[in-house]
């Protein structure tokens, strides 16, 4: 009997909310989100990776959500903008004269998450992600779009994390 009653009460329970199967939890009455464009305010500028960070967060939520993306007054509004892009040594070898053996491309991003809807549950915090990586022979420009291409693919899972899944 009890468990006809749990079964019974459970679609009224999860009609409150939107759950899908990435672990994110949006409340039911969300429905739109704007991504304004993260301006890139690192040292060192790389010229694409501004509208390619912008662009594989919107990226994300169209494809982990169903929330629509609008340029007008949204449910949800992400900013910020890229604080950090470096690539430094991380493994010395010395074979005579000291190289690196691996380097390690950082990307850091100030995110402020306002959820209009639920002012408690937004924030304003910094997130950062590096790949590991060697040259073996290449150049650095051949091999760098794919670099920050999978950095950002780290960053926009953390932000999307953070603000659809309250990870902290």
């Amino acid at each position: 009997m009890k468990k006809l009653l749990i079964l019974m009460l459970l679609p009224f329970v999860l009609a409150g909310c939107k759950i899908s199967l990435n672990g994110a939890s949006i409340p039911a009455e969300m429905k739109t989100v704007n991504v304004l464009v993260f301006e890139n305010n690192a040292p060192l500028v790389v010229p694409y990776l501004s509208s390619q960070f912008t662009e594989e967060l919107k990226t994300r939520i169209r494809n982990q959500t169903s929330l629509s993306i609008t340029q007008n007054d949204a449910h949800a509004v992400f900013s910020g903008n890229i604080s950090g892009y470096s690539i430094s040594p991380v493994a010395i070898q010395d074979n005579n004269a000291p190289t690196a053996g691996a380097n390690r491309l950082s990307i850091r991003v100030n995110v402020k998450y306002t959820n209009n809807q639920n002012p408690k549950l937004s924030f304003e915090e910094s997130f950062e992600r590096f790949k590991d990586f060697k040259l073996q022979g290449q150049s650095l420009q051949s091999i760098e779009q794919g670099l920050i291409k999978d950095v950002t693919a780290q960053l926009t899972e953390d932000i999307f994390n953070r603000a659809f899944a309250n990870w902290n």
